[in-house]
């Protein structure tokens, strides 16, 4: 599942948020409750070089001269074994005595150069937002994409039945013609059929074949059913992820990636995965099958519960609050804590 970059709650901590880019949690955790940043947070930089500390009991090297040793200086007499040309020469005594005991014979401090990257630092392990982490000890909370439970099967399956009954509606009054007509060309044929059946009769001499345009009317049929299906759903998915059967049932189709509207593009992939198929079903019915299984997969798919038609146009099935707008497709304000693009 490809997840697009922002602000999540972290599945290894429901109680921070973290930022991913795409492929990985980068960044320092924050507050479940705090207001994100826009954008990915700021590079964190590296950590300053730890410099030796000197040994316990000896004092610190002093720092080198800038230039040259200095002369004697006027009043002074040069110490014994110095160095008597003019303006150059060592200190008195140096180069007597080695540097002090144990000067360059301690490592870096303990645990020096062992630790890792500063936290957050490149792309930590860990599942993508919505995903249930693996290490969960029990098992894990449901997703809750852009703060909102995920639809039950029950809901969903009332309100494409409910869409189904609107679609039949529209076909009895604009394609109703053009099944009686269809009927009108089959029926010596089936009536001819059924006889034979019931007499035992396994012949097929004889029989009355439908009318010449039959298979013309099928197509038209299903032509015109496809069509009012596509325009029954497709605009009012695109405008508020919402039919009519999903408003009354208080679900709504979103983006995975942001709480918004699906857009043409998007509701059209997603219808075209469940209603495309009704043009085979004059192939021996094979359309019905491949709709029947898209139907079912929401029953087989874990853990955002998505048909074959969610997966294709990247979407989620969400429940509504149960609020005074519930039913009528109008949600709740947006809380500042969850902007759009949360999933937990």
């Amino acid at each position: 599942m490809s997840v697009q970059p922002g602000w999540y709650v972290d599945p290894a901590d429901p109680e921070t948020r973290r930022y991913w880019d795409g492929e990985g949690w980068i960044g320092a955790p924050i507050p479940v409750d705090a207001t994100p940043p826009e954008g990915p947070p700021p590079v964190e930089p590296p950590p300053p070089p730890v410099s030796p500390a000197a040994p316990a009991g000896h004092p610190a090297a002093p720092p080198p001269p800038a230039g040259p040793f200095p002369g004697p200086q006027p009043g002074h007499a040069p110490g014994p074994g110095a160095h008597q040309g003019p303006g150059y020469g060592p200190p008195p005594g140096y180069g007597h005595h080695g540097p002090p005991p144990g000067y360059g014979q301690h490592g870096p401090p303990p645990g020096y150069g062992q630790h890792g990257p500063p936290p957050g630092h490149g792309h930590p392990q860990g599942p993508p937002p919505g995903w249930p982490y693996p290490t969960w000890p029990v098992r894990p909370p449901q997703p809750r994409p852009h703060g909102l439970p995920l639809a039950g099967y029950g809901a969903r399956l009332v309100a494409r039945l409910i869409d189904l009954g609107v679609v039949f509606l529209l076909n009895v009054v604009v394609n109703g013609w053009f099944v009686w007509r269809y009927v009108e060309e089959v029926t010596p044929y089936l009536r001819e059929a059924w006889r034979r059946g019931l007499a035992n009769n396994p012949s097929t001499e004889g029989l009355p074949q439908p009318g010449e345009q039959a298979g013309g009317l099928q197509i038209a049929i299903l032509l015109i059913a496809t069509a009012l299906w596509f325009a029954y759903e497709v605009p009012a998915m695109a405008g508020n992820g919402q039919t009519l059967g999903k408003r009354l049932m208080g679900i709504r189709a979103v983006p995975m990636e942001a709480d918004q509207p699906l857009g043409f593009g998007r509701a059209l992939r997603r219808w075209s995965t469940l209603g495309l198929p009704t043009l085979l079903w004059y192939c021996c019915g094979l359309g019905l099958l491949l709709q029947l299984v898209d139907a079912v997969s929401p029953l087989f798919d874990q853990p955002l519960r998505q048909a074959l038609h969610d997966k294709r146009a990247l979407t989620v099935v969400v429940q509504l609050p149960r609020t005074p707008g519930a039913g009528t497709g109008t949600a709740a304000p947006h809380d500042p804590a969850n902007p759009p693009g949360d999933t937990r």
